[in-house]
């Protein structure tokens, strides 16, 4: 029995709840579905407006490693929500703007 068609399925209930949610609270909560539990796990969503995510990351060098991923996570979302999210800003914990916008 393939596990494909549960996944559809629970992706498009997931699909519905988000899209019932303001979009600045939806994407929010979407980011651990949108990453992953390991980059979850290491990383926080902080806020979305005018089209961006800001993310927090721990650390510079982990920054640079989820940099590469921006235009994946932008599509992910786009599958899910529709295409609210235009990029993805990380920064590292603790510091001021100073954030890589893809």
């Amino acid at each position: 029995m393939s596990m494909e068609p549960i996944r559809s399925d629970l992706r498009n209930i997931m699909s519905e709840i988000l899209r019932a949610q303001p979009p600045e609270e939806a994407v929010v909560l979407a980011w651990p579905l949108v990453c992953g539990s390991e980059v979850a796990a290491r990383s926080r969503a902080l806020s979305f407006a005018d089209g961006i995510l800001a993310v927090e990351v721990q650390d510079a060098n982990w920054r640079s490693q989820l940099i590469s991923f921006a235009p994946r996570y932008v599509a992910v979302f786009a599958e899910l929500m529709g295409p609210l999210v235009k990029r993805v800003r990380f920064q590292v914990a603790g510091t001021r703007g100073d954030c890589q916008n893809l």
